[in-house]
């Protein structure tokens, strides 16, 4: 019987679950999870920056295919790396026709984090996407697959075409994916279909690839039945994740109501039927909020595959945030003053975010309204009807001017952030601009910020992955804490 990890470490981007991260969790018997979003930007600015340590450069080195390795190496790579405050190299923006280059990247820089992630052990690794970033998706995933991966997580809509994909690429096909578009463009004749064929990639005979293990992160039990039910492939679990988590969380079902500090208000309608779920016979593990032993007993106990645990581990020595957000951050939850907020305006995808309220980033109103607005990173961007029946895309957060020619409404402007560019500051890899200003932060965290100083020893300021795993661990009985086998196992099942 296949035996499936008890933690998750959650996928958090961009860049914040990076390969150490992964790898670290992984290399414990649990499921390390790189973040796959906007990682072809996260891999050109690493390049930029000279390539510390030579990671990029071992994981190139690895690639199937060494002429698009070489081209990219060449491309991007700044000996000794680029002169400090000068900007980042910029790439073009995602589109539903993207130029080769860009589907190259994708494809390796995927490859690298997953590469680097399964590097020294021989457990599982997992990828994590968000369906609202759909234009990467293809590359994206099939770079990831060349390296190896053994889990496919994505969450922040419903993707109910990912399954059929990692079908079409391990049978050696090529895959196509519906791009969804805002606007009757389909009814005009225009094509939204994405398509990937890896032989127009592939220096001579294509590798071949296991098809990796599915989750879908879900947030009620009428979207976990969808995706049993309507999904392209098999889905082989599933993660329930509460509005308690980080990053974007599902809005409430019914019309929208905010409380009194302006968050949304979730009610009975929002709360997952355990035993529900139990019935659909199929893996799960409980999210948002989890981040503890008696959480994870309890999940247990209820008939829970396990928990995924997202903050805990964002905060660990591991993690790719920025040492300095990541040490003010974690002085306010050991003083448990931590303060989190859930945004229903901040990003542009119209789904509720949750910011750490922290000065200096974005979260303050201040740093918010001195920053010009700007969109060229536009992961986030939304595909709509143009005129003619062309696909056009516009992001609620680029200048305001931009967004109303392209048909948006003014209210719709009105406190959206560009996460884009700050997911990248929270990292470290913030772009300079020509006019001298730097791109701010805004650091997501779930609600249970303040209970991130649990894992910190007396007399110790820093915590590692191995510490919160073993911690979480700890009133799991022994026989069934060993996972570490079993995940070697269900590597095995796959070879």
């Amino acid at each position: 019987m296949v035996q499936f990890p008890k933690i998750i470490q959650g996928g958090m981007g961009v860049g914040v679950s990076n390969w150490r991260l992964a790898q670290a969790v992984s290399r414990l018997g649990q499921l390390g999870v790189v973040s796959g979003t906007a990682l072809d930007q996260v891999f050109v600015r690493r390049l930029a920056d000279g390539d510390k340590g030579g990671y990029m450069r071992r994981g190139l080195d690895a690639f199937p295919f060494p002429e698009m390795a070489r081209r990219l190496w060449q491309e991007y790579f700044v000996p000794g790396g680029r002169p400090s405050g000068t900007p980042y190299p910029t790439t073009p923006m995602h589109q539903r026709r993207d130029p080769r280059k860009l589907i190259e990247l994708c494809m390796v820089a995927n490859f690298v984090e997953v590469f680097l992630a399964r590097e020294g052990h021989k457990n599982f690794v997992g990828v994590n996407f968000l369906e609202k970033v759909q234009l990467p998706h293809l590359a994206s995933i099939y770079g990831a697959m060349l390296a190896g991966v053994g889990y496919v997580l994505m969450g922040a809509g419903i993707p109910l075409h990912i399954p059929g994909v990692l079908d079409a690429f391990a049978a050696f096909r090529p895959a196509e994916y519906k791009l969804a578009v805002t606007g009757a463009v389909q009814d005009q004749g225009e094509d939204t279909m994405m398509r990937f064929d890896p032989t127009d990639y592939a220096e001579g005979a294509l590798p071949g690839l296991l098809r990796p293990n599915f989750l879908a992160i879900v947030s009620s039990n009428t979207l976990a039945t969808t995706m049993l039910r309507r999904a392209t492939g098999p889905v082989n679990g599933l993660v329930i994740e509460g509005a308690t988590a980080g990053g974007h969380n599902a809005p409430p079902r019914g019309k929208l109501q905010l409380n009194a500090a302006g968050e949304p208000v979730y009610g009975e309608r929002d709360r997952v039927n355990i035993a529900e779920l139990r019935e659909l016979g199929i893996p799960f593990w409980l999210a948002g909020g989890f981040g503890n032993a008696e959480k994870l007993r309890d999940a247990l106990d209820q008939g829970a595959t396990g928990i995924q645990v997202g903050t805990a581990f964002a905060f660990s020595e591991e993690s790719g945030m920025r040492p300095d957000l990541k040490n003010e951050l974690l002085s306010q939850a050991v003083a448990g003053v931590g303060e989190v907020f859930t945004d229903p305006l901040a990003s542009p995808t119209g789904f509720p975010f949750k910011v750490a309220q922290l000065e200096g980033t974005s979260s303050a109103l201040n740093v918010y309204q001195e920053r010009k607005r700007v969109c060229d990173l536009g992961y986030l961007r939304e595909p709509y009807a143009a005129p003619g029946g062309n696909i056009g895309y516009r992001c609620a957060a680029e200048p305001v001017a931009n967004y109303l020619a392209k048909g948006g409404k003014v209210e719709e402007t009105v406190g959206r952030k560009c996460l884009c560019n700050a997911l990248m500051a929270n990292i470290g890899l913030e772009q300079n601009r020509k006019d001298g200003s730097v791109e701010p932060a805004l650091v997501t965290v779930g609600d249970d910020l303040n209970t991130v100083a649990q894992f910190l020893a007396p007399g110790r300021e820093s915590y590692s992955a191995a510490d919160v795993v073993k911690s979480l661990l700890r009133l799991v009985p022994e026989e069934a804490a060993a996972d570490a086998d079993s995940a070697r196992t269900l590597v095995a099942a796959h070879a």
